[in-house]
């Protein structure tokens, strides 16, 4: 949600050593066949960015952009969709698996009243076609060679799919869109053999072209490398033998990575498959390095491209970070739990002992501090109270405001060192807020606040940092906190969660109870998360680790206050709105540190946050950063910065 981590799939069959930890595996190295493969995919993607995209009826009829980290789940997606594995589905409706695969494909739209509606087909972008950027020809030329050699590859492609159920090539007729009856001609006609047979020739010549280790003069090119060849342009529609009856499906080519295109190749390409008369559907998908950095940190102004504007021209699909980001960290919990049990029954010491539910393998019961640190942590409060001069009659009511907080609520981490800790803060609240009170020569010195003291949940999230920080108290732990520090991103879940599985694996194949107690928890998240940093290598990744590294020491200061003046602490700094669009409008390096910081999860960003009559662009440090630093995963706490801090950040 992939070649490279898959989100919601792992090997079917492979050996003990390979099945070990199918959490840190690639999927698509150990899939043998598409049933193993479906035995275990989760159509929980489908769902969440296609079926409820505001544009779902569009998304065959414009090009669409597929946008996404690294890990977000593009390449999977695209596999799960292609039509060999749909028909596969829908050939075996037994397996209730295939009934929930089938049930989130049609409301993606890939099924129209049980039968298939899509023939799509997964096209690759490898280096091979960015190699032809260097080709020593025009940029015209060189743009028409990479767009004549994906369609032909994707006509093969949609015809190996088509055929990979048993269909005849004779079962499988292209029909041409209204006024390219003639035209389609050109290009093999509306029968599945001669357009393979074309699109063979087309591919063959072109790839020579590129094979060759000296480039061949345009003059010597083949002819059928320099002949027209535009199949989407003329093709509306496939018709295919279905249980003896003919059936109608869109055409769909998923451009996967075409991140990896040189910009100007890219631009083009993305311009010519824009054109409107197309009617073959076309998707692109490209991780955010691609995008200008006013479109990866979503400034309105900047989603344009190339002069074509979105919704009208293309549509957007964004596998992370939109606006509602409460509901978008809810479906993502629901996706990873679903992708994580599918995976625990492969690894054989869990499924040996029936530990198949990851969330109970990661219990959220609250841990406690030993009676010795308690009475440590009770001495101190008592020397803050002594210091701040609060009577004994204010302290007692301070306990009280405390006590109704822990003894009302349900849930939740309400431990006794939490409730002392929310105590100890309270008391520094109250001192703060009785500062410039003038005393009263004649009464013992205990004013009213001007603002009343209240316990809340953001205290008492406070109180944990604290307690992590001075007693080393777990702040990380259970299935929600591994989800939220994932930022949305499938990959890194799996990481995660890779991690704390190894952990249960040993310990059950010691004969001890599988589920890991809230230290080891706590442990494990924190050592992966700053190997996940430490391995952090793609552009700018030593000014980006710069940035966040002096973020996190802000962030902890400000958390660490012993007045919680943030309740749960920072993990955020804001910059105001007007800045950082004018930060956008410049060719700064800055805009470039943050484009790669987001890019590769080190940071998310949220534009026009409002906030105190001002609107803010937070920069938010990611879940790893979070783990790595023992910083809130909450969101909202910010820091406020300006935009020349953040050069100096990056330094």
């Amino acid at each position: 949600m992939v070649i490279g981590w898959c989100p919601f799939s792992v090997a079917a069959i492979g050996t003990a050593d390979s099945m070990a930890n199918p959490f840190l595996r690639r999927a698509t190295e150990y899939i043998r066949d598409d049933a193993s493969f479906l035995a275990i995919v989760s159509p929980s993607p489908l769902t969440t960015f296609l079926a409820k995209h505001p544009r779902r009826d569009d998304l065959f009829d414009l090009p669409v952009r597929i946008v996404g980290a690294p890990g977000s789940g593009k390449t999977m997606l695209a596999t799960l969709a292609e039509f060999r594995l749909l028909e596969a589905i829908m050939r075996d409706q037994t397996s209730p698996t295939n009934r929930d695969l089938a049930s989130a494909l049609a409301q993606a739209g890939f099924l129209r009243d049980g039968l298939p509606a899509v023939a799509a087909v997964r096209v690759p972008m490898e280096s091979e076609y960015r190699d032809f950027w260097e080709l020593p020809y025009d940029e015209g030329v060189k743009t028409k060679l990479v767009l004549w050699l994906l369609q032909a590859r994707t006509i093969l492609g949609l015809i190996r799919n088509l055929t990979a159920g048993g269909r005849s090539l004779d079962g499988i007729r292209f029909i041409p869109r209204g006024g390219a009856e003639t035209r389609i001609e050109d290009y093999g006609g509306t029968t599945a053999a001669a357009m393979q047979e074309r699109a063979l020739r087309v591919q063959r010549a072109i790839s020579s072209i590129g094979a060759g280790l000296v480039a061949p003069r345009l003059e010597d090119l083949p002819s059928e490398a320099l002949e027209p060849y535009l199949p989407f342009e003329v093709i509306r529609a496939i018709e295919i033998d279905w249980n003896g009856k003919p059936l109608t499906l869109t055409p769909l080519a998923m451009l996967d990575d075409v991140h990896a295109l040189h910009p100007t190749q890219f631009e083009q390409m993305f311009v010519a498959l824009a054109r409107r008369e197309i009617k073959f559907g076309r998707w692109m998908m490209m991780r955010l390095d691609a995008l200008s950095p006013g479109t990866v940190l979503q400034s309105p102004e900047n989603l344009e491209t190339h002069n074509l504007k979105p919704d009208r021209d293309f549509v957007n699909v964004f596998m992370q970070g939109r606006e509602d980001r409460t509901a978008e960290r809810r479906q993502f919990r629901s996706m990873a739990a679903d992708m994580a049990n599918r995976y625990l029954p492969l690894v054989q010491a869990l499924r040996n002992r029936n530990a198949t539910n990851f969330a109970a393998l990661l219990p959220t019961q609250p841990p406690t501090i030993t009676d010795a640190k308690y009475r440590e942590l009770k001495a101190a409060v008592d020397r803050d109270q002594r210091r701040l001069e609060i009577t004994p009659a204010r302290r007692e009511a301070i306990d009280g405001l405390v006590d109704e907080y822990i003894t009302d609520g349900t849930g939740g981490d309400r431990e006794r060192e939490v409730a002392l800790e929310m105590t100890r803060i309270l008391l520094h609240r109250y001192a703060n807020r009785v500062k410039n009170v003038t005393p009263s020569l004649f009464e013992v010195f205990d004013p009213d606040p001007k603002m009343p003291l209240k316990a809340s949940s953001g205290i008492a999230e406070g109180a944990r940092i604290h307690l992590h920080e001075e007693f080393g108290r777990p702040l990380h732990y259970g299935l929600e906190n591994v989800c939220d520090a994932s930022n949305e991103n499938a990959e890194l879940f799996l990481q995660l969660a890779g991690t704390l599985v190894a952990r249960m694996e040993t310990r059950a194949i010691r004969g001890q109870q599988a589920a890991l107690p809230a230290a080891i928890q706590q442990e494990a998240l924190r050592d992966k998360a700053r190997e996940i940093m430490d391995g952090w290598s793609f552009a700018f990744a030593r000014r980006v680790r710069a940035l966040v590294d002096a973020m996190a020491r802000d962030c902890r200061e400000a958390s660490l206050t012993p007045n919680a003046r943030l309740d749960a602490g920072a993990n955020a700094i804001g910059i105001p709105e007007e800045e950082m669009r004018a930060l956008l409008e410049t060719n700064d390096e800055t805009a470039l540190i943050l484009k790669f910081a987001v890019a590769h999860g080190a940071i998310v960003v949220q534009r026009s946050y409002g906030q105190g009559s001002r609107e803010w662009c937070l920069i938010e440090l990611s879940g790893v950063v979070c783990l790595a630093n023992g910083l809130t995963l909450k969101r909202g706490g910010f820091l406020e910065r300006r935009v020349q801090d953040l050069a100096e950040m990056s330094a």
